[in-house]
């Protein structure tokens, strides 16, 4: 499989705790994957190093061919990321939001007009696109977020809890439109969720990662295997105790 994304032993330490303890793993063009694990163990530092906000301590990431802290102004053009907790600017219409965004990283007027149409269409938001972005749910500036997010036409979408405190039908719409996108596109995503459901659903293959560390990875069939668990959640349980033990045990 071509590789988008390769990350190779990444370490990262703050106040004096090690976040990443050489993490590694890569990701396929036009393969959804999944970066798995319970808070604190490492998945949002990973996805920050990735897109370039965050230097890792050691380590190397490579998207496309290109590094994120060499050739910054390049990834840019190729990379899009949609943290957990992003917000909207609640004054503007949801349609004068999707305009500013494609005003910063359009090259022309028609790139920026082309931009906007497709975001309208992926977030399904239609006629409540011209109400102000405050007045709308979660589950609608979410669905304006990502967008926003691959507007851009991204080779890789970097994605950190897409659905985090959705209802379901705002999820399962989110995860179809994660998934049309990579199919008609041929693009790359890395994604991080705590719904299991989520990502057997959605991903190709996942890295299971706890203490910083990546675990185990795989198909989600291949992991339910190899853990003879009869869901991915337990997979996931059987793979951090079998860690746990083992770190107990060196």
């Amino acid at each position: 499989m071509e590789e988008a994304l390769t990350v190779s032993d990444l370490w990262k330490r703050f106040d004096g705790v090690e976040a990443l303890r050489g993490v590694s793993f890569t990701v396929g063009r036009g393969e959804i994957f999944g970066l798995i694990g319970p808070n604190g163990a490492g998945k949002t530092t990973t996805l920050r190093i990735v897109v370039g906000l965050l230097h890792p301590d050691r380590g190397s990431v490579n998207v496309y061919g290109l590094d994120p802290f060499r050739d910054g102004i390049r990834v840019r053009k190729i990379i899009s990321y949609l943290p957990e907790e992003a917000g909207v600017y609640r004054h503007l219409s949801g349609l004068d939001f999707l305009k500013f965004i494609a005003e910063v990283y359009a090259e022309d007027e028609s790139e920026a007009e082309d931009m906007v149409s497709y975001a309208v269409q992926v977030s399904g938001l239609g006629d409540r696109l011209r109400d102000p972005a405050g007045t709308y749910s979660k589950g609608m500036k979410r669905r304006l977020l990502l967008a926003a997010t691959l507007m851009t036409r991204p080779k890789l979408a970097v994605l950190d809890e897409p659905t985090s405190g959705l209802d379901v039908y705002h999820s399962v719409m989110m995860r179809r439109t994660i998934k049309d996108y990579v199919e008609e596109t041929g693009a790359s995503v890395l994604l991080s969720s705590h719904n299991m459901l989520e990502v057997e659903y959605l991903c190709d293959r996942v890295a299971f990662i706890a203490s910083g560390r990546v675990i185990a990875v795989g198909s989600p069939e291949d992991l339910k295997r190899e853990y003879n668990a009869a869901n991915l959640e337990e997979a996931f349980i059987d793979a951090v105790k079998q860690h746990q033990e083992g770190v107990l045990q060196a």
